[in-house]
């Protein structure tokens, strides 16, 4: 009886695998066990890191925000607790965008936000 071996089906798992590991550095693209470990802690990462992103994309807008509400002599919260009391609803994402492209409409936006302060 001839000997089976599963070199056909082990070379290409081991070839698709290497194709994920291009790119990486020294023994972590060579070596077939390291490439394993490496190709499973990025899975990992990139799992969690697609989860953090949202968050680290709300910080960016809000500082953005609190920068250009700054110019205009106010805090963040401030301005956003006058958006509210002005019955202005825009989402942080917007507003970011206004303070980094259209700094008139933003300032537009804080003068009504400020007299909806004062009352």
């Amino acid at each position: 009886m001839p000997r089976v071996t599963n070199s056909k089906t082990k070379n290409k798992k081991i070839k698709s695998i290497k194709k994920l590991a291009k790119g990486y550095f020294g023994a972590n693209k060579n070596l077939n066990r390291t490439i394993q470990e490496m190709i499973l802690r990025a899975q990992r990462y990139s799992t969690l890191d697609r989860k953090d992103k949202k968050g680290i994309f709300r910080k960016l807008w809000i500082m953005r925000i609190n920068a250009a509400s700054r110019l205009f002599g106010m805090s963040y919260s401030m301005f956003m607790s006058g958006l509210k009391k002005a019955n202005i609803v825009i989402n942080r994402k917007v507003l970011s965008d206004l303070a980094v492209t259209d700094l008139k409409s933003f300032e537009e936006l804080a003068t009504q936000a400020k007299a909806a302060l004062k009352q």
